[in-house]
């Protein structure tokens, strides 16, 4: 019989991406087998938390052997559509695919990158800051530290209500960090197609690698138009939560690069099949966020691959993790040695080495471990 348990962590950012950010919701689950034990999570920045331990009670319910990922997620997926194909869906059965990842990965005594097939020995990392807030001083001083640490790309917010404060950062950072660092800037959905024309003219002397969701995410069709006249990359995904709205990006000529996040797309089932349309129909991939697993996920992928990680907000610089898991950022590469499965045990639920806790249907609150 298979058992899925969840328990939930509100865990504060030791940089907090604003004011209105200063803490994100890890949610850790476990899946108990007669094959054994998994280990997975959810994660989520604001919304969605609470809901996404509503839908795991239901998925852990629904839960029986046998246990093969794929067919456990499309099953789990097509039975909790009517719900909504895509977000506190894919995000709720993500902490069961991975858990059934790491479980495999165990039970066959592989690493998950062995598992899925190792591609590369380690991969490029791009330094992240979520600074629209800091001061000038601060943003350029952050950037320094990156390009001080081996980062090859660095990575700034934008889309300040003055489009001239914009330029004027974009302006600093890349006369901090000299020409030969890769420069990513990320609108976060915060422009309209008439702001992103302009903004795109502006930006073009200081050479952006990609710029990031300059729109809202779901208006594909504007993306296209803004790609269509844009002098460099677009990159987009992050927001995008089935193969179905990547596959339409893609068509569509959205984007140039493509950033599934593996929790916001439903797993590790979901992002591989997510990577491989993307190879077949000639696109790039960076994953978003999420280093301690996109990396595992990166040395698995075919052809040059970023992985993205934000300052002080890895699982390892949270100290959410019970033992460090083998995923390591050295000279700005990221390589991993995880042993069995993907190495990821948070403290607060690991059955190797805490007491058990209660089931979820009898956890304390959401919010209540952390004030």
């Amino acid at each position: 019989m298979a058992e899925l348990t969840h328990r939930s962590r509100r865990v504060p950012l030791p940089r907090p991406w604003g004011p209105d950010v200063t803490h994100v919701h890890v949610v850790a689950t476990r899946v108990t087998s007669s094959a054994g034990v998994g280990h997975g999570f959810s994660w989520t920045p604001r919304a969605g938390a609470g809901a996404i331990a509503g839908m795991l009670d239901e998925f852990g319910a629904a839960l029986a052997e046998p246990l093969d990922p794929a067919p456990v997620w499309d099953r789990l997926w097509a039975d909790a559509h009517e719900a909504g194909g895509g977000g506190v869906t894919t995000m709720a059965l993500a902490g069961v695919d991975i858990a059934l990842w790491d479980l495999r990965g165990r039970t066959e005594g592989r690493s998950l990158v062995d598992l899925l097939g190792r591609r590369h020995t380690a991969v490029p990392v791009y330094g992240s800051g979520v600074n629209l807030h800091y001061p000038v001083a601060d943003l350029v001083a952050q950037a320094r530290r990156m390009v001080a640490a081996g980062y090859a790309g660095v990575k700034i917010k934008v889309g300040l209500p003055d489009l001239a404060s914009d330029i004027a950062r974009v302006a600093a950072v890349r006369s901090a960090i000299g020409e030969d660092v890769a420069l990513m800037i990320d609108a976060n959905q915060r422009w309209d197609l008439p702001t992103a024309l302009r903004a795109v003219s502006a930006l073009a002397e200081f050479r952006p690698y990609w710029l990031e969701e300059p729109l809202r995410a779901d208006d594909l069709r504007a993306h296209a138009e803004l790609r269509r006249r844009c002098p460099f990359p677009i990159a987009l995904g992050e927001n995008l939560h089935t193969a179905y709205q990547f596959r339409e990006a893609i068509l569509l000529g959205a984007c140039d690069i493509i950033q599934p996040n593996v929790v916001r797309v439903g797993g590790i089932t979901p992002f591989l099949r997510i990577a491989e349309l993307a190879r077949a129909l000639g696109v790039g991939v960076a994953p978003h966020l999420l280093p301690d697993l996109s990396g595992q996920l990166a040395l698995t992928l075919p052809g040059p691959v970023w992985v993205e990680e934000v300052e002080d907000a890895s699982f390892a610089a949270l100290d959410v993790l019970s033992a460090p898991s083998g995923v390591e950022v050295k000279e700005g590469r990221l390589a991993a040695d995880t042993g069995p499965g993907h190495g990821l045990r948070f403290h607060w639920l690991d059955s190797d080495t805490r007491t058990p806790v209660p089931s979820a249907a009898s956890s304390p609150p959401l919010l209540a471990d952390h004030p």
